[in-house]
C-alpha cells in the first residue's frame, strides 16, 4: 500500500511543533505565571527567540504572525519595545545563559540594520552565551541587499534561512512572491563573501498550480546553490486563520494524492543530491550539525522547527513569540500595537499559555522522539514517567490500524515508523495526542 492509497489518514492533524499544541493555549496562564517560569531559568541554558512580525509586502500563502509595515515610527516602536522585554526578562532570570539565539518573523531586517545592531547589542549586555553558540535569522532574498548582510555580520549571524517556496512564475504570481533565481543566487553569494557560510534554504510544497514537473526544476535550482540545509514544508491552507490565504484560489491547489508525490519528489530528488532527511521535513548535508544530532539522538523539535541544542527551553522575545520553559508555554500577544502598549507598562506581554501536566510531558516526549528520529521506546519513557507500558499502549485506540496498515512497528514496547509510515508521521503522532478529540483548533493536512 502507498502512502495515496492510505485515504483514511487523509484528515488534518497538528504539526506537532510542540506538545500540547498551540491550540490547546488558554488564558489561565499569564503574565505572573509566566513570570515566575522564567525565574526558575536562572544558571539554565535556553535559546532565544526574536519574533519580528514585519515584511516590506505580504505572500499570500504565509500564515505567520506579520504585517506589512514600513513606517519609520511603527518599526522603532516596536524595536523600543522588543529591547524593553530583553531587559523585563533579564532582571527576571539575570543568569540565564542563551545557547542559541534565533531572530524570525515575518522578515526580521525590516527594522533596519541600526534597530536590528542596538537590540543585538542588548542582548549581548543582558544576557552571557555560549561560545559557538548558533545565531540565525530570516531572510527574504529580495531585500538582501549590502547593508543588510554588513549588519547580520556585525550582530554575529552565522547562519542565514533563505526563503524561495518555488521558482515557477506562475505559482509565485499566485502566492504573491516573484523572486527569481538570479535575486536568491545573488543573496546567497553576498552572505558568503561576508563570512556568513551557512546557509539554509526554505521550500514549499502543495502551492497553487504547482506541478511535479516545476517542483523538479525548482528543486534542481535550489540544490545548485549548494545549501547546508532545507526546509521543505507542505503548504498550510489555513484561511480561517489568515484571511490572506482567501486570495488563493483553492481549486488550484494540489490534491492530498498529488501532495503525496511531491513529499516523495522531495525526499528523493534531495536523496540523490547528497542530503540526509531529518524528521519530517528537513534535509542535511550529511556531516552538518543536524544530521549528527539526528544520528545521535539529540536532535529536538520546537516552534522553530528541527534545531541541535543541549536546552530544550527556549524564551520568545515578540509579539506572539511563544516560550517553551519547564512548567509548560506562555505566548505574547499577537497584536503588535498591543504589544507595544503592555510593554510600556511594568508587566510580561503574556496572553496566554498552557501549564503541562504528568500525562502532557509523557504523551510529549513520545511525540518529540517520533518527530525526531521515527522511533520512540515506549517502555523507557513510561517507566520515566512511572506509568506501566502495557496499560498505557492499550489505551492508544487507532494504535492496531497503524501497525495493519504498515505506518509502524512495535517489537518489545518500541516503536518504530516505517519508510512507509514517515511522511504520515504526524498522524501517527495524533494517536498518542490526549487533547486531539477535544480541540477546537483546525489543523492542516497531514502530508
Amino acid at each position: 500500500m502507498n502512502i495515496a492509497g492510505l485515504a483514511g489518514y487523509d484528515r488534518p492533524v497538528p504539526r506537532y511543533t510542540s506538545y500540547p499544541t498551540a491550540a490547546q493555549f488558554d488564558a489561565e496562564v499569564g503574565p505572573a505565571q509566566h513570570r515566575a517560569w522564567l525565574a526558575e531559568l536562572n544558571e539554565t541554558s535556553a535559546a532565544l527567540y526574536l519574533h519580528v512580525p514585519f515584511c516590506k509586502e505580504l505572500c499570500w500563502y504565509c500564515a505567520c504572525h506579520t504585517a506589512a509595515v514600513n513606517r519609520a515610527e511603527s518599526l522603532e516602536a516596536y524595536a523600543h519595545a522588543l529591547g524593553v522585554e530583553i531587559d523585563r526578562v533579564a532582571a527576571i532570570a539575570p543568569e540565564l545563559i542563551v545557547g542559541a539565539i534565533q531572530w524570525g518573523g515575518g522578515t526580521p531586517s525590516q527594522l533596519g540594520a541600526s534597530r536590528l545592531v542596538a537590540i543585538a547589542e542588548r542582548l549581548a549586555l543582558r544576557f552571557d552565551r555560549l561560545s559557538g553558540a548558533e545565531i540565525s535569522m530570516e531572510v527574504d532574498p529580495r531585500y538582501c541587499d549590502d547593508e543588510v548582510v554588513a549588519a547580520m555580520k556585525e550582530i554575529g549571524i552565522n547562519r542565514a534561512s533563505m526563503g524561495v517556496q518555488d521558482f515557477d512564475p506562475t505559482v509565485q504570481l499566485a502566492i504573491n512572491r516573484v523572486q527569481s533565481i538570479e535575486t536568491t543566487e545573488a543573496a546567497v553569494k553576498r552572505l558568503r563573501r561576508a563570512g556568513i557560510a551557512q546557509v539554509n534554504i526554505d521550500l514549499v510544497y502543495g502551492l497553487p498550480f504547482q506541478t511535479l514537473d516545476g517542483l523538479s526544476r525548482t528543486l534542481q535550482a535550489a540544490v545548485a546553490l549548494e545549501p547546508d540545509r532545507f526546509a521543505v514544508f507542505g503548504y498550510a491552507h489555513v484561511p480561517w486563520m489568515k484571511q490572506r490565504q482567501a486570495l488563493i484560489d483553492t481549486t488550484s491547489l494540489p490534491g492530498p494524492a498529488l501532495r503525496a508525490e511531491m513529499a516523495a519528489l522531495v525526499a528523493r530528488h534531495l536523496g540523490d543530491a547528497d542530503y540526509v532527511q531529518i524528521g519530517l521535513d528537513h534535509y542535511a548535508r550529511p556531516r552538518d550539525p543536524l544530521a549528527t544530532a539526528a544520528a545521535t539522538g539529540r536532535l529536538r523539535r520546537n516552534f522553530q522547527g528541527y534545531v541541535v541544542s543541549d536546552s530544550p527551553w527556549v524564551v520568545g522575545l515578540g509579539a506572539s513569540a511563544i516560550s517553551s520553559l519547564p512548567r509548560g508555554f506562555a505566548q505574547n500577544v499577537a497584536s503588535t500595537a498591543r504589544y507595544v502598549a503592555v510593554l510600556e507598562t511594568r508587566r510580561l506581554a503574556t496572553a496566554r499559555g498552557l501549564c503541562l501536566s504528568d500525562a502532557d510531558r509523557l504523551r510529549g516526549e513520545i511525540i518529540d522522539r517520533l518527530m525526531c528520529v521515527n522511533a520512540a521506546d515506549i517502555g523507557s519513557i513510561c517507566r520515566r514517567h512511572r506509568v506501566r507500558p502495557a496499560e498505557f499502549l492499550a489505551g492508544i485506540d487507532t494504535l492496531p490500524k497503524l501497525i495493519e496498515d504498515g505506518l509502524v512497528v512495535l517489537e518489545r514496547e518500541r516503536l518504530s515508523v516505517t519508510d512507509l509510515g514517515r511522511p504520515l508521521v504526524r498522524s501517527v503522532c495524533a494517536a498518542f495526542d490526549g487533547h486531539l478529540a477535544t480541540s477546537g483548533g483546525r489543523h492542516t493536512a497531514p502530508v
